[in-house]
C-alpha cells in the first residue's frame, strides 16, 4: 500500500464523521480470522503499525470530529489509539462505536478510566464484554450528558475470551438509567448460550432491539420468555435467524408450553414493530395469533417459508388449503397483503451478521 492515498487524508481538521467497517465475511469462509492468517498477508507486522500508525495521525489532526464508528478493522484500532485524540476532541465527541471480536486475548480497546474524558457521548457501541460495571458507573455520573443510546455485541468467541464477570449487573443498569432516562439499547448475540443470555438479560435494561443469530447455538423459550416478560415497555424489534444444518428440523420455541413464547411477545410488547424469523419452527396458527395481536402496528412481520409448519388439523380440514388460509388470515390480522418469505436472501435483516449490526447501530445511533 502506498503512503500518498493516506498522507493526503491526514491533515483533517474539519473532519466531523469517521465511520469505517471492515468487511470479514469473504474471509471468514474460508475458516476464522486469526493472527496466523494476518501472520501470512503482513509477516513483519509492518503494514499493519503503518496503518495503526497512519489511524492515530488522522485522529490526532481532528478538530472538529463529533462522530467516531470503527467496526471490526482487523487490529487497526489498538487499546491506545483513542489516546491519540486531544482532549477538547473527546469532550466534544457525540458518537464512538469501537467494535472488534477478532482481539486476542482480554484486550478491550477502551476502558473506563479513557471514557471518562468522553463527557458529552449521545451514543455508544461496544462488545458487551467490554462494557463493564465500572463503565456503565462513568457514564452514570452526573458530568456525563444523558446517554441516548448503547449498541452491545455479544459474541461466543468474546465471551470465551473475555468472560462476563465484569458486566453491568442490576443496580449499574438501574444507575444509568437515572442519569439517562431515555436511553435506548441494542443488542445482537451471535451464537450465544441461553445459560449466559439469562445472566445477561437484567431487568433494568431499556432494551429497544434484540437479535438473536447463531449457526451453533439456539435460543431456548425461556430466553423468549424472560424478554417478553422483562422489556415489553420497550423493545420494538425483535430477530430470530438460525442457520444451524439439522435434518432433524428446526427448532420449536412452544415445545412442551401451554403458550407459545413468540405468541406471548406479540401480546406482552405492545411496541413490537419488527418481528423477523428463519430457522425456528413457527406454527401457523401461532402466525396468524401473532398478526391478530399486534394488527397494523406490526410494521414487519417476516418469517420464511420453510420455517412456518401446519398441525395435524389443519392438514386434515380437506375443504381448506392451509397455505392460502394463513395468508388471508395473517393479511386480514395485519390489514395489509402479506406473504412468507420464499428465499431466505430477501429477508431485509439477511446479511453477513458485524455487517448487519455495523448497519442497523449506525441508522439506531442516528435516530436520536
Amino acid at each position: 500500500m502506498s503512503d500518498s492515498p493516506w498522507r493526503f487524508a491526514l491533515p483533517a481538521p474539519n473532519l466531523q464523521k469517521l465511520s469505517l467497517f471492515g468487511d470479514i465475511s469473504i474471509l471468514q469462509q474460508h475458516g476464522s480470522i486469526s493472527n496466523t492468517y494476518l501472520g501470512k498477508v503482513d509477516p513483519d507486522g509492518k503494514k499493519i503499525k503503518q496503518i495503526q500508525q497512519l489511524f492515530e495521525e488522522i485522529l490526532g489532526n481532528s478538530r472538529q470530529l463529533k462522530w467516531l464508528s470503527c467496526g471490526f478493522m482487523l487490529q487497526i484500532v489498538t487499546p491506545t489509539s483513542l489516546s491519540s485524540l486531544s482532549n477538547p476532541i473527546a469532550n466534544t465527541m457525540e458518537h464512538l462505536s469501537l467494535l472488534d471480536n477478532h482481539i486476542p486475548g482480554n484486550t478491550t480497546l477502551i476502558t473506563a478510566v479513557e471514557l471518562e474524558r468522553f463527557v458529552n457521548l449521545r451514543s455508544l457501541a461496544l462488545d458487551f464484554c467490554d462494557f463493564t460495571a465500572e463503565m456503565a458507573r462513568v457514564l452514570a455520573d452526573s458530568n456525563h450528558v444523558p446517554l441516548h443510546r448503547l449498541s452491545l455485541l455479544v459474541h461466543s468467541v468474546s465471551i470465551m475470551h473475555k468472560s462476563l464477570d465484569s458486566m453491568p449487573e442490576d443496580e449499574n443498569w438501574k444507575a444509568l438509567t437515572r442519569n439517562s432516562t431515555n436511553l435506548r439499547v441494542y443488542i445482537m448475540a451471535f451464537d450465544v448460550k441461553s445459560d449466559d443470555m439469562l445472566r445477561i438479560l437484567k431487568p433494568s435494561i431499556p432494551l429497544e432491539r434484540i437479535h438473536f443469530d447463531s449457526y451453533i447455538t439456539c435460543v431456548s423459550g425461556a430466553v423468549v420468555d424472560l424478554i417478553s416478560r422483562q422489556y415489553d415497555k420497550f423493545l420494538t424489534h425483535f430477530i430470530l435467524m438460525n442457520d444451524v444444518i439439522d435434518m432433524s428440523g428446526f427448532p420449536d420455541l412452544s415445545d412442551n408450553r401451554n403458550e407459545d413464547p413468540l405468541v406471548l411477545l406479540a401480546w406482552r410488547c405492545t411496541r413490537l414493530s419488527l418481528l423477523a424469523v428463519h430457522g425456528y419452527t413457527v406454527w401457523a396458527h401461532n402466525l396468524i395469533a401473532i398478526a391478530r395481536l399486534r394488527g397494523s402496528d406490526l410494521k414487519v412481520l417476516e418469517v420464511t417459508e420453510e420455517s412456518i409448519d401446519f398441525d395435524q388439523g389443519e392438514l386434515a380440514d380437506q375443504d381448506v388449503d392451509p397455505v392460502h388460509n394463513l395468508i388471508e388470515q395473517v393479511s386480514l390480522g395485519l390489514g395489509r397483503p402479506w406473504h412468507a418469505v420464499m428465499d431466505i436472501e430477501l429477508l431485509s435483516v439477511f446479511t453477513e451478521p458485524t455487517r448487519h449490526f455495523y448497519r442497523e447501530m449506525q441508522s439506531f445511533s442516528e435516530g436520536i
